[in-house]
């Protein structure tokens, strides 16, 4: 028996060891790389949108990164629900339409939009088209 828990904590040790070395490596280089697919985080729309979405929030386990780099995927009948804004946020429209609310008003975004929306004003985003709608958002936390 302690044959097994001796050969469990130094595998366990191992790994951290490696994962540590890995993690302080690309932190000396002076960057960090992630792949949307190991970070996709299905759930609902935000700020009570509803529907079925999928996050991924690209470096958000870097510690003291005040910066919010996310993409979210809206699929049909999601959104991210009408919210009043805190701090400046961009949206960038990688692809897809969409119809924004912004302050009670209504238009349209496509592939290729940024939209910047400053405190005090309230949005929401939705897909149109039964389609869905994929979109980078950035803020500072």
């Amino acid at each position: 028996m302690k044959v097994f828990s001796f050969a469990g904590a130094f595998l366990a040790g191992v790994l951290c060891t490696a994962f540590l070395v890995s993690f302080a490596r690309d932190h000396q280089q002076g960057y960090f790389i992630e792949h949307e697919r190991d970070i996709a985080a299905p759930g609902a729309g935000p700020h009570d949108g509803g529907g079925q979405t999928i996050a991924y929030p690209f470096f958000s386990k870097i510690p003291g990164l005040q910066l919010v780099f996310r993409k979210r995927l809206l699929k049909p009948g999601s959104s991210i629900g009408y919210h009043l804004q805190e701090k400046d946020e961009i949206y960038y429209i990688l692809q897809g339409r969409g119809e924004m609310n912004m302050n009670g008003k209504t238009f349209f975004v496509n592939a290729g939009d940024a939209i910047l929306t400053r405190p005090g004003n309230s949005h929401g985003l939705k897909p149109l088209d039964g389609d869905s709608l994929s979109v980078l958002v950035n803020y500072t936390q």
